[in-house]
């Protein structure tokens, strides 16, 4: 039964980026992708290679570090509701990302600095507002400030573009929204240099997410450092949504989905989790931007108004069960 659900996830990771690289403006062939895939002088080979490989690859580490960063604040915050955009780290990634762009410090490695200085800002303000009334720290009322610091920043980032006259931020509305239309082979490589360790740190601490998701009691008898792990693991979190704010912009929902999903079908321990969760939210945000460039044709949506529709349903019934 394992060996069946493995063959099948790969079908589907090797599916979807097939057809991340066939779908487009131009729709091309599996003969067609496979020729410029491997022929230089092919016709295909340009959209293939420069434009549609850089795109899925990078959708596909997007989608995945979202999808893990997801499955660890689920588990560290004892909430199955908490994810980037909800927590405000994708606002605040965003607002530091929009900053930089409009002081016209802008660079491939800069944005994602300010982007992470964001993200840490936005963690730092909603822990401060949810611990305020000196309780204990409360689930739902850590989720209602992420959604106020989100909100808050989002303004911020709106006015910003409104008043800078820095090239690019007043045509740049659609990157709050998400979108690979300016992916690159430099783009994935920045976005990789800025996400392997972190991706790499909460594998390894696969054991002491199991732990904690237990409660910090139980967590701290059995051995685990609940404090240093959780600041460590707000930390990775805030980086890869950094990376992947100024990677492609703010998209949301991708860490509610994917880890509800595969929790369904796997066993819950973080040793097996993560990596489930990670191949599969690479193809869910696959999946998604073939959606976003193919749906209205020759034009595109933005890839966040794509898992906003898939992710807001699914928040609603969880909050729902969560509330009962």
């Amino acid at each position: 039964m394992r060996a069946r659900g493995a063959a099948l996830l790969a079908a589907a990771i090797l599916g979807s980026l097939a057809l991340g690289l066939a779908a487009g403006a131009v729709p091309l062939s599996v003969a067609e992708v496979w020729q410029g895939l491997w022929h230089a002088d092919a016709p295909s080979s340009v959209i293939v290679r420069e434009l549609r490989a850089p795109r899925v690859l990078l959708a596909f580490l997007v989608g995945g570090s979202l999808a893990v960063c997801g499955a660890a604040l689920q588990a560290m915050i004892r909430n199955p509701l908490a994810e980037p955009y909800l927590l405000g780290l994708s606002g605040g990634a965003g607002l530091g990302a929009v900053t930089a762009i409009a002081s016209r410090a802008a660079s491939p490695w800069a944005v994602p600095i300010a982007a992470f200085v964001g993200a840490l800002a936005a963690v730092g303000l909603v822990y401060r507002l949810s611990l305020a009334a000196g309780r204990r720290l409360d689930p739902r009322v850590l989720l209602l400030s992420g959604v106020v610091v989100g909100s808050f920043a989002g303004a911020l980032m709106s006015a910003i573009m409104v008043l800078s006259d820095a090239a690019g931020v007043r045509n740049a509305f659609l990157w709050l929204l998400g979108g690979f239309g300016a992916a690159s082979w430099q783009s994935l490589a920045v976005f990789s240099a800025y996400a392997i360790a972190p991706l790499a740190w909460l594998g390894y601490q696969a054991r002491a997410l199991d732990l904690i998701a237990l409660g910090d009691e139980p967590a701290h008898h059995l051995g685990a450092e609940v404090e240093r792990t959780r600041r460590l693991v707000y930390l990775c979190t805030a980086l890869l949504t950094a990376a992947s704010v100024a990677a492609c912009g703010i998209i949301g929902f991708v860490g509610l989905v994917v880890p509800h999903a595969v929790r369904t079908v796997s066993r819950p321990l973080h040793r097996s989790l993560l990596p489930l969760v990670f191949l599969s939210g690479g193809a869910f945000l696959v999946l998604s931007d073939v959606v976003s460039r193919t749906v209205v044709r020759p034009l595109e949506l933005p890839v966040g108004v794509i898992t906003a529709l898939v992710g807001v349903p699914l928040f609603a019934l969880l909050l729902r069960r969560t509330l009962a």
